[in-house]
């Protein structure tokens, strides 16, 4: 039993290696690309709109509700970076379903590559918000001797994000292997349906935590303009 797509290797030429981990990254990430070509090529405005359309519609719609629930803030700014990471990793997830596909989710270097990600995006848009300054001034706040522990937080929530979603994908792996080692004709479609149903709520999760950093920062700043106008005020 393999317990990490890394371990399936296809191809290796010296340091070069490709193995299932990459080989069905690229596999999800062309499947979204491609899918969103063929349904955005021919949007409309009118009153018919494709059923494709239709779907994604109600996909983007949901992920703008949302995204704007949990900020609290204007949800087009985020949609780009959260909607993808949504929908990478819940199609990652779905498609364990089909016979030989290997979940990239399954192997720690594809959560620690999103979660780095996450770690970068939230100074990023730290920065668009706030500014340089105004970013960078809440690392040594309310003094700054916090200034170490406020960096291992970041750094350590960020490894917390990747280890989460890779031991859920991990452990499900693991129990519907031994499952159906004991029974292989009743467990099967249970265990799919209940591993398709756990991706579904891990790429959720993790998407919800991603905007929850990334938010935070033009968050606190809005709070600080507030207090800033109450007490000129």
């Amino acid at each position: 039993m393999e317990i990490s797509p890394d371990q399936i290797v296809y191809w290796e030429w010296g340091v070069v290696t490709i193995n299932a981990t990459l080989v069905f990254s690229w596999v999800t990430m062309g499947m979204l690309a491609g899918g969103s070509w063929l349904v955005t090529r021919n949007l409309t405005t009118g009153p018919s709109p494709t059923r494709w359309q239709n779907l994604l519609e109600v996909v983007v719609e949901s992920i703008l509700d949302q995204i704007e629930a949990a900020s609290l803030q204007n949800p087009r700014r985020y949609l780009p970076f959260v909607g993808t990471l949504f929908l990478f990793i819940v199609t990652c997830n779905a498609l364990d379903i089909i016979p030989g596909f290997e979940p990239p989710t399954a192997s720690l270097a594809t959560p620690g590559a999103l979660a780095l990600c996450v770690f970068v995006a939230v100074p990023v848009y730290g920065i668009i918000n706030r500014g340089v300054k105004g970013y960078f001034t809440h690392y040594v706040r309310p003094t700054p001797f916090m200034l170490p522990f406020n960096i291992i937080g970041e750094v350590s929530r960020t490894i917390a994000l990747a280890i989460r979603l890779f031991g859920n994908i991990m452990s499900g792996n693991l129990i519907a292997a031994i499952l159906l080692s004991l029974a292989p004709l009743f467990f099967p479609a249970v265990m799919q349906a209940f591993g398709l149903l756990i991706g579904v709520i891990q790429a959720y999760v993790f998407a919800i935590l991603a905007l929850v950093y990334i938010a935070s920062g033009a968050r606190v700043q809005q709070e600080e303009s507030t207090e800033s106008k109450d007490v000129q005020t």
